[in-house]
């Protein structure tokens, strides 16, 4: 891969980062890393490297009680003052807590940061009726800014190879990358006002006023429950849904749910992710559903691809009978189990893009309590 990538970034010989289509994500992804790194070089002032004698990081200092003003905060200021910074890779210290951040640190921030973010009390989200993924709250009171962090924190993760445990649809990945949806994208994001909309548009007759009894009227649950409903077009509580305009409709429909009625959440969440990602070829490489994969992980843990590349150290081999027992009870685990036992072990309970095969689990002699 690093030959390809040099290929590909000189622009002589063949490189199959070139033909993106024909690689696996996770190849892709190793290609990602390389320009990561060479990113992350390129905003070093090699003048500050030798006379600090410090690897510049991407440092972040925040209070645990602060999390979110904390980071956002940093991380604004690093924006405006030396955006260069946000390639650099990230190094987070807990205010008041010894600790060298190894990966253990950064993964318990972005855990801690998500896991406020999302809570219900910010109510930036709201919960997709069917489903167990969120959308935006359209009637949210929060400043833009928190979902600019938000969408700023999914390019870090990306640039730092951190899974994040979020739920949104794909079709969030599909905006991010440019691409409009349509109804095919809110039967899934929203299955069962998907559906209702796809039966007006497979109804055969021509009877649909009398039917369905539909204006051009769309109808959404507000902060506190309540039904609110907004007009796709000028007079739009006056204008009937018919078998001449039902295609219309539906069309201003979706818009109106996945474009229109969150514009303004959308827009300063994919401000923030392209303030990470706009310098990196992640737009060229990776279909929507790609992204999304690399950015959340996939539930399908399969330990025993696991197995046969996992490395061990101080005396332990694949011989020794603990580690055969360790095998033997983790295959026997239920899939809800497997996923806590590989977060207590990696900090995140979701297969990396390459699958467990790509991963090396590292047996120690040191104890810890449950």
């Amino acid at each position: 891969m690093d030959e390809d990538y040099i290929n590909y970034k000189s622009g002589k010989g063949f490189a199959f980062l070139h033909y993106p289509f024909i690689l696996q994500p996770h190849v892709k992804s190793i290609g990602l890393q390389f320009d990561n790194r060479i990113n992350m070089s390129r905003s070093i002032d090699p003048f500050f490297v030798m006379m600090s004698g410090e690897y510049p990081y991407l440092k972040l200092v925040v209070k645990r009680s602060n999390i979110v003003e904390d980071a956002l905060t940093h991380l604004e200021m690093v924006a405006e003052e030396d955006p260069g910074q946000l390639q650099r890779q990230l190094y987070v210290e807990f205010d008041g807590e010894e600790g060298v951040d190894e990966g253990g640190v950064q993964k318990e921030f972005f855990q801690l940061i998500i896991a406020e973010l999302f809570n219900p009390n910010y109510a930036m989200f709201v919960d997709i009726e069917d489903t167990r993924q969120v959308w935006f709250n359209a009637q949210s009171f929060e400043v833009d800014h928190n979902y600019k962090l938000i969408g700023m924190l999914l390019g870090l993760a990306v640039y730092n190879n951190v899974i994040l445990a979020i739920r949104f649809p794909t079709v969030l990945y599909q905006k991010l990358m440019g691409e409009a949806p349509d109804i095919r994208d809110l039967i899934q994001s929203h299955p069962l006002l998907g559906s209702s909309l796809q039966q007006l548009l497979d109804y055969p007759d021509t009877d649909v006023e009398d039917v369905f009894l539909l204006d051009y009227v769309a109808s959404t649950t507000g902060l506190f429950g309540e039904s609110i409903t907004h007009e796709l077009l000028e007079g739009g509580a006056d204008t009937p849904v018919t078998s001449d305009n039902k295609h219309d409709f539906v069309a201003k429909y979706v818009d109106y749910v996945l474009n229109t009625s969150v514009s303004k959440q959308f827009d300063q969440f994919k401000k923030g992710f392209d303030m990470i990602a706009a310098h990196s070829p992640l737009k060229a490489w990776f279909r929507p559903e790609e992204l999304e994969k690399l950015i959340v992980g996939s539930p399908k843990l399969d330990f025993k691809a696991l197995e046969p590349v996992a490395r061990y150290d101080n005396g332990y081999d694949a011989d020794t009978d603990v580690v055969k027992w360790f095998w033997e009870v983790t295959h026997a685990m239920t899939d809800d189990d497997k996923s806590k036992l590989l977060a207590f072990s990696t900090g995140c309970g979701r297969a990396p893009v390459g699958g467990m095969g790509g991963d090396e689990l590292y047996h120690r002699k040191k104890r810890r309590r449950f």
